[in-house]
């Protein structure tokens, strides 16, 4: 038998109204200083990889411990403002991240349920069709087709032999 109501936590409008109003005000602050990249454009500038990452922390550590040997032509203000920003972004990805993990959890234990439901529904308008209630033999007509085996199984067993 499967395991029923793998979702028994729901959410309650209250809760609901604070994760939209907490992503649209997410959704409010990012729009304000992030770009809008097409496809190229992520293409072109892309992410840096992890080696990439180490030369950037190298330059990071030999501009706070001996800013003697730093270049004069980088705009370091900007540097430290670009990596406190990366530093802090790559930090709330990780948190969305799993915020994303836990909602899609949350969203497969739901779905579970209801297509165990209705899968229990299905036999049982199965079962009544047997009865010759009105309504169910439109009902398992209707639901059969998401069963594609079972249905030309059914055709095959009913065709004739030549």
């Amino acid at each position: 038998m499967p395991l029923q109501n793998l979702g028994k936590l729901h959410l309650t409008a209250a809760q609901q109204t604070t994760i939209d109003t907490a992503v649209t005000a997410i959704l409010g602050v990012i729009q304000t200083v992030a770009p809008n990249f097409d496809e190229n454009d992520r293409l072109k500038y892309g992410s840096i990889n992890e080696l990439n990452k180490l030369l950037v922390n190298k330059a990071k550590d030999y501009h706070n411990t001996q800013p003697a040997l730093q270049s004069p032509d980088v705009d370091w203000a900007e540097f430290d403002a670009d990596y406190g920003d990366r530093s802090y972004i790559d930090k709330t990805l990780n948190s969305l991240g799993s915020i994303v993990r836990m909602a899609t959890d949350y969203k497969i234990a739901h779905d579970y349920d209801n297509y165990q439901d209705a899968l229990t529904d299905y036999q049982f308008a199965q079962y009544k069709l047997g009865t010759n209630t009105p309504g169910f033999n439109e009902k398992v007509g209707e639901m059969k087709q998401f069963f594609p085996r079972t249905a030309s199984a059914e055709k095959s067993k009913d065709a004739k032999p030549e």
